[in-house]
């Protein structure tokens, strides 16, 4: 049985409030390729202890030929949700909470566009699995990533918020209800505030941000510039403490909202 005693809100609850009083979230991002149980254990414990909203699963390559373990086993020992964040469309475990059905619509791959979702759509019905439509973006962060390298496609440069805010913009429009801008597994330096503000300017969906968030300065800035939920992984692997610092800064965001809402 799940060991913390807290309520959490599941991942749609982020569609019901206006974009003024959503409150801000905070999603630690495991890759089962470079995950041990000790590790896990530990991270376990720090997200209890401060506050993780969701566990988001995935990484850009497969090769841990056992990850539906590492799912059973977040189910088992905790109630935060826990999210599949798919590298591939086959990549579907029931016992998680939900997936991030990712539509890549910042690259011209029609595979990442379209193609896998046709190839999974029967399997994903049959699942049970909550789908959260979100279209996906990959943001230049310095150096070329698995996620670029493995999708064929061109990162949005980091320079240009304008063309961030029509693709996310274009992605709302077709129906997509969340945005994930990301600067990929580590990255340089992370999403620039001026293209997260000009997204949110632009859209009212929720937006999720992540790549190269690594310290509180600078998921103080994601926020600020109006993110939704951050997501931090690969600095994780390297300092679990981090989770407590970045959620000290969440936690002074959501101060003045409602409790019902926070």
């Amino acid at each position: 049985m799940p060991t913390n005693r807290r309520s959490y809100k599941p991942f749609s609850d982020l569609l019901t409030p206006a974009t003024a009083n959503r409150p801000k979230r905070l999603a630690v991002l495991l890759d089962p390729d470079h995950l041990t149980i000790a590790r896990c254990q530990e991270v376990l414990a720090l997200s209890h202890r401060h506050e993780v909203d969701y566990f988001f699963i995935g990484g850009s390559l497969i090769s841990n030929p056992d990850q539906a373990s590492l799912v059973g086993y977040l189910k088992q020992n905790s109630s935060i949700p826990v999210i599949l964040f798919p590298s591939s469309g086959l990549y579907i475990d029931p016992q998680a909470d939900g997936m991030l059905l990712l539509s890549l619509i910042s690259g011209r791959n029609p595979d990442f566009l379209i193609g896998q979702h046709v190839a999974s759509a029967p399997l994903l019905k049959s699942s049970g699995l909550a789908l959260y439509p979100t279209g996906y973006m990959l943001i230049d962060s310095g150096r070329q990533t698995t996620a670029s390298y493995m999708s064929g496609t061109t990162p949005i440069p980091h320079d240009k918020p304008s063309i961030a805010a029509c693709t996310a913009l274009a992605g709302e429009m077709l129906g997509l209800q969340y945005i994930f801008l990301d600067g990929g597994s580590g990255a340089m330096y992370p999403v620039s505030a001026a293209m997260i503000q000009a997204v949110r300017q632009m859209v009212s969906v929720p937006i999720l941000v992540g790549g190269g968030v690594n310290t509180p300065e600078k998921a103080e800035a994601a926020w600020k510039a109006g993110a939704d939920v951050l997501v931090v992984g690969n600095h994780i692997e390297k300092a679990p403490q981090f989770i407590a610092e970045v959620s000290e800064v969440k936690l002074r965001f959501n101060v003045a909202l409602p409790q019902e809402q926070a």
